[in-house]
């Protein structure tokens, strides 16, 4: 099993940084990828950006240029790095890791961490 903790959300004026983290705890070999999605309130959860296990990152195209996903293997960490913030960018932050347990993929969900952008 693995276990994921989100942290780093907060309020930040338009134009601000902020930086989160997802740590994983367990069988964090089995990780084959660990993506970063958002859900504002009232709308669908969306795909962020996405880090594979041989460190290749995809974007969406809403946020390509403004954030950047990198990892720490040493400390089973994955960040989102969120510059140049937009109201637009206000929503609750979830990692979601797919990890392998024998010939089976799963999914497992953080609990979530606010970010809140204002005008």
């Amino acid at each position: 099993q693995v276990h994921l903790v989100e942290s780093g959300g907060g309020l930040v004026q338009a134009g601000g940084s902020l930086r989160l983290s997802c740590a994983a705890s367990g069988s964090t070999l089995s990780i084959i990828g660990i993506t970063w999605y958002r859900q504002a309130h009232g709308k669908q959860r969306e795909m962020v950006a996405n880090i594979s296990r041989d460190g290749t990152a995809n974007y969406a195209d809403s946020v390509k240029g403004r954030f950047t996903i990198s990892r720490d293997n040493a400390e089973n960490t994955v960040y989102l790095q969120m510059n140049i913030l937009k109201p637009e960018d206000t929503a609750v932050y979830y990692c979601n890791a797919d990890f392998m347990m024998g010939s089976l993929t799963y999914g497992t969900w953080g609990q979530g961490t606010q970010v809140t952008v204002s005008s």
